[in-house]
């Protein structure tokens, strides 16, 4: 969910991200133009805004206590988020092998992976998860790349292009390509924040239960394929850029975001 405060200039309008994970709290900066502070006993930590379009370039991971969030004035002002975390969580071992900046203090840091939900990624990271968020069991076969790509379609009510996919076999692989290194980012990503032990294989089952308990795509994300602004958002992401559809939406029309269509699951599942 969205938390607005008023902050003034020092603070970005998305300035970034609190998750609750296996670990503890996970607050990362997600602003490209200015820094994000934690503080708490004994520490003061900047985060760094993120460069370009990559993810952010560091974490704080609060294992147990209460960490002051908010840019440099909101904590000097004393406006600042206050973080608690009853308890003391789980310290991942993959963070006592890390090394580097991020081992500085006592509860440390670490940068799980964070997917942004405005992105195609995130949107691809969703639908391989999606059935064993509907079924916590993991008994329900994972999407393969030609049925995921058919999901972002659905989802994202782009019903003309569904159409192609059924009866243009050059169009459904060129998709489904694109998902496929989507899908590759996905398990480079996972291997590079040390989610996974050594010499384990990431397979797709393995990949979508790291993806799953690690919190990075969670049930609560369903309720997004009932969102139409972001329904929205992601089918001008996927099918403006990458193929080619102002040319059909000339020729088929673009449906109003508020009268898109739901299929029951997702409805069942908002």
């Amino acid at each position: 969910m969205d938390l607005p405060i008023s902050a003034g200039r020092g603070l970005s309008r998305r300035a970034g991200v609190i998750a609750a994970t296996p670990e503890g709290a996970w607050i990362a900066n997600i602003s490209k133009t200015h820094a994000l502070y934690v503080a708490g006993d004994g520490y003061r930590i900047r985060l760094p805004r993120v460069e370009g379009d990559g993810d952010p370039a560091g974490g704080w991971l609060v294992h147990a206590g209460t960490a002051m969030v908010g840019s440099r004035s909101m904590l000097d002002d004393g406006l600042q988020i206050a973080v608690t975390v009853p308890g003391r969580h789980r310290r991942p071992p993959a963070v006592a092998d890390a090394g580097g900046p991020a081992q500085a203090d006592a509860d440390g840091t670490v940068l799980p992976l964070y997917l942004d939900p405005k992105t195609k990624l995130f949107l691809v990271a969703l639908m391989w998860c999606r059935p064993w968020l509907l079924d916590p069991s993991a008994a329900s076969p994972l999407p393969r790349t030609p049925e995921i790509a058919k999901a972002a379609l659905e989802v994202t009510g782009a019903h003309h292009e569904l159409e192609r996919f059924e009866t243009d076999p050059e169009f459904r692989d060129r998709l489904s390509a694109r998902v496929a290194e989507h899908l590759k980012v996905l398990r480079r990503k996972i291997a590079e924040r040390g989610l996974t032990g050594p010499g384990v294989r990431l397979s797709d089952e393995v990949a979508v239960r790291i993806l799953i308990e690690h919190g990075i795509v969670g049930p609560g994300d369903l309720q997004l394929l009932t969102d139409p602004a972001w329904c929205s958002r992601q089918e001008d992401l996927w099918w403006d850029r990458e193929l080619g559809r102002p040319a059909l939406a000339a020729l088929a029309g673009r449906r109003p975001a508020v009268r898109r269509r739901v299929d029951a699951e997702r409805g069942a599942c908002a």
